[in-house]
């Protein structure tokens, strides 16, 4: 059953060659990098996750972008010192495409976490949210949102619990992490919300 509540689509060119991940249940995966174009003409460099069968059905040099169309997943790494969140784009389809660059993504879910509230130096209000994406089997899926103005000022006002739908597009930003043996250049991946959305009228029974 496709989660209508989780919907990303990327459309951009291959930053590497899918290389084997992990095999589950008899089902092989394979990981590769997306780069999308912003319109600003920057790139955002983003983390692909795909069943063999998905990457066989589709021909990945009938066209000069990917088109991948999935889910924003999220997993604990517990691998290192602590608990690290890892955000990847599960690919349930793909093909091939010469349209321009793409990068839409539509969430449901509920604030986790209160809401960080905060100005630049420049007063450019900026507003973090983690929502929980529900998925089946009572798993959830935890993503970074950021949003910006008087989105910001509304997502502050929210509390934990607190359902919210939303578009933006996924985006890769590069932080340096302060360690004891010294400076690390990380990529974390968040949502940058563009536009919330009114929530969904419930289904009558």
């Amino acid at each position: 059953m496709e989660n209508t509540a989780n919907r990303i689509i990327l459309r951009g060119t291959l930053a590497g060659l899918p290389e084997f991940s992990h095999e589950n249940h008899g089902r092989k995966f394979y990981s590769f990098e997306l780069e999308v174009e912003r319109l600003s003409g920057t790139a955002d460099i983003l983390p692909v996750l795909a069943p063999e069968d998905v990457l066989l059905a589709a021909d990945l040099f009938g066209g000069c972008r990917i088109e991948a169309e999935g889910q924003i997943r999220s997993f604990n790494s517990r691998t290192g010192v602590g608990r690290k969140l890892v955000i990847s784009v599960y690919a349930e389809r793909m093909t091939t495409s010469d349209r321009e660059a793409e990068n839409c993504v539509r969430l449901e879910g509920a604030v986790c976490k209160e809401p960080v509230y905060r100005k630049t130096p420049l007063g450019r209000e900026i507003c973090d949210v983690m929502l929980a994406v529900s998925r089946p089997y009572r798993r959830a899926d935890y993503i970074p949102c950021i949003l910006w103005g008087r989105a910001a000022q509304d997502a502050a006002a929210l509390p934990v619990g607190a359902r919210l739908s939303l578009e933006g597009r996924l985006q890769s930003r590069r932080y340096v992490k302060v360690l004891p043996a010294g400076n690390e250049t990380r990529t974390a991946y968040e949502v940058s919300v563009t536009q919330l959305l009114p929530p969904e009228e419930p289904k009558p029974e």
